[in-house]
């Protein structure tokens, strides 16, 4: 059997929906689960949608007409005949949005942004497999939530793979020469709460299924020719990967590159499951395999993270960054889920290049700010160079902009002025 993952670019319109058609009927596996994102750009419309609604903002309402009108429109282009069966459970769909945006916010941020964001997979899903149900592929639509079994740390779930496995193992209603269609991205907690694996988890979700279910292969369709050294937006004379080797998948990632997300190799390398990374426009074209491989890559890679903030923490009575000053400053990352991109250590100060994200932020000062003091800067760009060499450093990085650098073997990163 296969996995096949559609991004959210695969589904952002009538067009792209029919083209996933025609990718998935010429599809030669007999049993194929399919994985599916939010449509376009659902989630950030969802997550601006949250935020007006935890801060009080009437716009939420503004946005949720949108999300709701940018659905419907596609819905009106896909079924040239009335179907009322997609409509009925669209709208009932967004009635779990409509429940919890009429009273004022009474949980957690993330607990409510898991409760409303992950609405995103379970519109577009629908969508699509009513869909194909329409044109003649035969689907049945299945909850993830039934399945993929997590922790209740909203908006960065850990899945309890003993759990989730046996569920996919034993539950999953494989129907012979049918498919399945379900949602990336979202897990349930054992109180039956909804969660999320994290931005761009999607790819994640269709990890745990190959893994779970011993798939021949995962297929990832992208917007992209595969996965690329450079983002092609930014960098034109960019170059594809024919071939990388796990290991190099996960560094890649790892240090920002937004094609995979980084948690979904290790699943696949478990068990030497190979990932195909393929256009969805040129469904024929090869894309780019991701197994295991002794092949060495010469090639730079430049990977570029946006809206960074880089943070000096020094104490306040100016003695030594110690063990012991780090084993607390590391204890308030993990408490408050802010991951490190960039560290470095002086005698004084402790800096750190992070996501940007002022309310994390706060919530991390409050943890130390009694014993330790802070400088530090926004909307900074943190730029990787894998494979780097001088003349790759001197084309793409003005010295006069670097705020911090650091070299290993194989990795010069710079946090530099965006």
């Amino acid at each position: 059997m296969q996995v096949f993952k559609f991004g959210g670019a695969s589904v952002k319109d009538a067009k792209n929906i029919k083209n996933m058609a025609d990718i998935v009927k010429d599809s030669a596996s007999d049993n194929l689960l399919i994985v599916v994102s939010a449509m376009g750009k659902t989630t950030n419309a969802l997550e601006e949608l949250t935020n007006n609604y935890y801060s009080g903002n009437d716009s939420m309402f503004n946005n949720f007409n949108n999300i709701k009108k940018y659905h419907f429109d596609i819905i009106d282009e896909l079924f040239e005949q009335k179907y009322p069966k997609v409509y009925n459970d669209i709208n009932n769909t967004f009635v779990e949005i409509e429940w919890t945006i009429e009273d004022e916010p009474q949980d957690s941020y993330n607990f409510i942004y898991d409760q409303i964001v992950s609405v995103g997979e379970l519109l577009s899903s629908k969508i699509v497999s009513h869909y194909f149900n329409y044109i003649g592929i035969n689907n049945k639509w299945i909850d993830v939530r039934s399945f993929i079994q997590t922790d209740n740390t909203y908006r960065e779930a850990h899945v309890d793979w003993n759990k989730t496995t046996e569920l996919i193992r034993t539950q999953l209603p494989f129907l012979k020469d049918n498919i399945i269609i379900t949602q990336g991205f979202i897990g349930n907690t054992s109180e039956n709460f909804t969660t999320t694996l994290g931005r761009e988890g999607s790819d994640y979700s269709s990890a745990i299924f190959a893994n779970c279910l011993n798939a021949e292969k995962l297929v990832v369709w992208k917007d992209v020719p595969g996965i690329l050294n450079a983002d092609p937006k930014r960098f034109p004379e960019a170059v594809k990967f024919e071939e990388l080797s796990y290991a190099n998948a996960i560094e890649m990632t790892y240090y920002g590159a937004s094609i995979i997300h980084p948690k979904t190799i290790k699943p696949l390398q478990n068990k030497a499951i190979p990932l195909y990374v393929k256009p969805f426009l040129q469904p024929k074209e090869s894309g780019t395999v991701i197994q295991e491989t002794d092949s060495i890559i010469h090639t730079p890679s430049i990977i570029v993270k946006s809206n960074q903030q880089l943070i000096s923490i020094s104490s306040k009575d100016y003695a030594f960054v110690s063990e012991k000053h780090l084993s607390h400053i590391f204890n308030a990352f993990s408490e408050t889920q802010i991951h490190i991109n960039m560290m470095q250590i002086s005698a004084l100060t402790f800096s750190v290049c992070i996501d940007q994200d002022l309310q994390k932020f706060e919530k991390l000062k409050a943890l130390i700010q009694t014993d330790f003091s802070f400088r530090y800067n926004l909307d900074l760009e943190l730029f990787t160079i894998r494979n780097f060499n001088d003349e790759t450093i001197a084309k793409y990085i003005d010295s006069t902009q670097v705020l911090l650098e650091q070299k290993s073997r194989n990795n010069a990163q710079f946090v530099v002025k965006q």
